[in-house]
Formats: structure tokens, sequence, C-alpha cells
């Protein structure tokens, strides 16, 4: 290690780390027929915002502060949405980085008039990235899994990690083959 990555390491103090528990949550809303699409079913849309207000609130829980979202991966729908249906956003950070966090995200429905257990209509993983007042990103604690589940769910998040990281990465290098060859895009 070099000195000056040393004295950066010595000039962050250690952020102590969180459970998975401490921020966990669960967002529920019954759906109306404000919240139809044209096939009379809920918009994906509708879910799609309470998904991030379920995972924006995680975030902000666990970074102990503002989160913004960075991007929203692998969004899911596995069965249409009705009205008259409560739904149920369940979210918890899978992974933290050193400024950014991952965050799973579960929708449950049932009738709101039946005691049925509720179905699995969609997931997805957002990312995060703790902002301070400036909007500049700031420090994460580290998320400690507690569970079996928790830590297959943190390994899973890695391997979703380096999968954004090469797309990006050929992205950009594709980008800028296309540009040196005078592609303008």
């Amino acid at each position: 290690m070099t000195d000056q990555a040393t004295a950066v390491q010595s000039e962050t103090p250690e952020i102590p780390g969180k459970p998975t528990s401490a921020s966990r949550t669960t967002l529920s809303h019954i759906m109306t027929h404000n919240d139809t699409n044209l096939l009379g079913t809920v918009h994906g849309g509708v879910i799609m915002k309470l998904v991030d207000d379920a995972a924006g609130a995680v975030a902000g829980r666990h970074s102990g502060g503002p989160a913004v979202t960075a991007s929203m991966d692998e969004m899911a729908f596995l069965e249409p949405v009705r009205v008259g249906d409560l739904v149920h956003v369940k979210a918890q950070v899978n992974w933290t980085g050193r400024t950014s966090m991952e965050v799973g995200v579960r929708v449950l429905a049932e009738r709101w008039n039946e005691s049925a257990p509720p179905t699995q209509v969609g997931s997805a993983y957002l990312v995060f990235a703790a902002v301070d007042a400036d909007g500049r990103p700031r420090r994460v604690p580290p998320v400690i899994p507690e569970t079996e589940q928790d830590k297959r769910r943190y390994q899973e998040a890695q391997i979703r990690r380096t999968h954004r990281l090469a797309r990006r990465r050929a992205i950009m290098e594709l980008r800028e083959k296309r540009a040196a060859e005078g592609f303008e895009d």
C-alpha cells in the first residue's frame, strides 16, 4: 500500500456495519382504479414507483441520510396486479460498497377482502448512492448479513455488480472504438 493510500485510509474512520434487519422495511398500498392501465390491471409504473419508494426508504435508513436511485436492475413482473389488491413491497439492503448499496425488493399482492396468503407478483434490484447535503457521494456502513438467505443475497448482489461494471465497460469501449472509426452516434 502506498503512503498516500495509507493516509487516505487513516483520514477516513471505519464506519461500523449494520445488520440487514436494521433497515428492512415493508410498504403496503391498496390498488384503486386510479392505478390502472388500458388493460384494466395496475400499471407497471405504479408498481415501479412503490418499489423505488420502499428501496429509497431502506437505503436512507441504512446509510443514515439521503440516498438517490442510481439504477434499477431486473424489474420482473411475475403476475398482474388488480384493482382491490393489497400490495406489499418488501425491501432490504443486500450489499454495500463504499458509497453505494444494492437494495433487493419483493412485491407481493393479496385480495383486500380475502384471507389467502399473498402471491409474489414482482421483484427488482436497485442501486442507490448515498449523498451529502451538496449531492456528493458519501460513505455507507457495511451491511452485515444475518441469515443464510442474507448471505446468499449478498453473494448474488456481488455477481450482479460485477456484471453491471463489465457491461458498462464494454459499452464504453465500443463507443470509443466507433468514435475512433469516425462514427458519430
